[in-house]
């Protein structure tokens, strides 16, 4: 399953992470160097929530940031009760 809201689209994004070294000019070292980079991945925040969409209940894939926009509407709590059993 791949990692997309379907709200905002937000997916998967690729990246480099770096590795510095060194003291910085501005606190008086002759300035930071990069000794390395590697490839990475930032990956959204993205949760399983069953959502109201077109009348129907379906789980679907929503980054926190739609729910926390209020994107989504979520179902309606059920108030079940089980019907009294005559012993």
């Amino acid at each position: 399953m791949s990692r997309v809201c379907y709200f905002t689209g937000k997916r998967t994004k690729s990246g480099r992470q770096y590795a510095r070294r060194g003291k910085a000019k501005y606190l008086g070292g002759v300035g930071s160097k990069v000794t390395g980079r590697t490839k990475r991945q930032f990956k959204p925040n993205v949760q399983k929530v069953r959502a109201v969409i077109d009348g129907k209940i379906v789980r679907v894939l929503v980054s926190t940031k739609a729910i926390r926009d209020g994107k989504i509407v979520k179902p309606p709590k059920r108030n079940y009760k089980p019907a009294p059993t005559s012993a």
